[in-house]
């Protein structure tokens, strides 16, 4: 019998009253509550689990804030208000939050992030022991790791860091989070490969295995499959890491001991 993944690290909980922001990417017309995530992650045998901020709501963070505060085996990442007071993050870290998402991905102009504001940020999530949680294009990347590993902060990249599907492993932006990673303070999360395709989610995960090994290597479901809920189940989140990491020893560096290092040690 295969063993499970013991942490899942990306997951969203939504109801479908939350205030959405202005042009959403979607707006998804059910609920996918906390109680139905944790019942999903105990059919599967998954003990923790880390949510992931949804852009959706932009810093509408209250409902991921709540479920962290009531269920222990949660951490999370929150969309942040910049302006954020160190008072304000102090209390999100006592609920369980563990970094900040930056969720540019799809946005045509990104956001000014060498400014006093988000400098000032990046110093506060740095203070707290947090991390950047980054979701961007793979050729976006280079630019914003540079910047981001000056800030001294620690920095989880979202769904093998989206390579341009063009170049695919070549990819600018690929090749800089290998190097990123390299240097201990960068992890990547396994993630969301079925957005990419099966074949080339398959490619990233063992080039990232050859290049950098396992000890910054997360995985995650994407659970509750937003725009894919009829085409992916739970389990077919799980499959591929029997694939990708056949050795058991390294899919539980990256299932269980990077994930409890990074998000439930402190």
């Amino acid at each position: 019998m295969r063993e499970p993944p013991l942490v899942d690290c990306h997951a969203h909980v939504w109801t479908r009253d939350m205030p959405f922001i202005d042009n959403p990417r979607h707006t998804p017309d059910y609920d996918f509550t906390v109680e139905e995530y944790l019942a999903q992650l105990d059919a599967h045998g998954v003990e923790l689990a880390v949510l992931a901020g949804a852009s959706l709501f932009g810093d509408y963070n209250d409902y991921t804030i709540r479920a962290l505060r009531a269920h222990k085996r949660l951490r999370g990442t929150i969309i942040p208000n910049p302006a954020a007071g160190i008072f304000e993050l102090e209390k999100m870290k006592e609920d369980g939050v563990v970094g900040i998402r930056l969720m540019f991905r799809g946005l045509e102009r990104l956001p000014d992030i060498a400014t006093f504001e988000y400098r000032r940020l990046f110093r506060r999530v740095r203070d707290l022991g947090w991390h950047v949680h980054l979701h961007t294009e793979g050729p976006r990347l280079p630019a914003l790791i540079d910047f981001l590993e000056s800030t001294g902060v620690k920095l989880v990249i979202d769904h093998f860091g989206t390579p341009d599907p063009k170049k695919g492993i070549a990819c600018e932006g690929f090749q800089r989070l290998i190097s990123s990673i390299e240097k201990g303070r960068t992890w990547v999360k396994l993630s969301a490969g079925y957005r990419i395709g099966e074949a080339a989610a398959a490619t990233y995960a063992k080039e990232l295995l050859k290049r950098v090994g396992p000890d910054r290597l997360l995985w995650g479901s994407d659970s509750p499959f937003a725009s894919f809920e009829t085409q992916m189940t739970y389990q077919r989140a799980i499959d591929p890491l029997y694939e990708w990491a056949p050795d058991p020893q390294i899919r539980r560096k990256i299932t269980a001991d990077n994930p409890i290092a990074l998000y439930f040690s402190h």
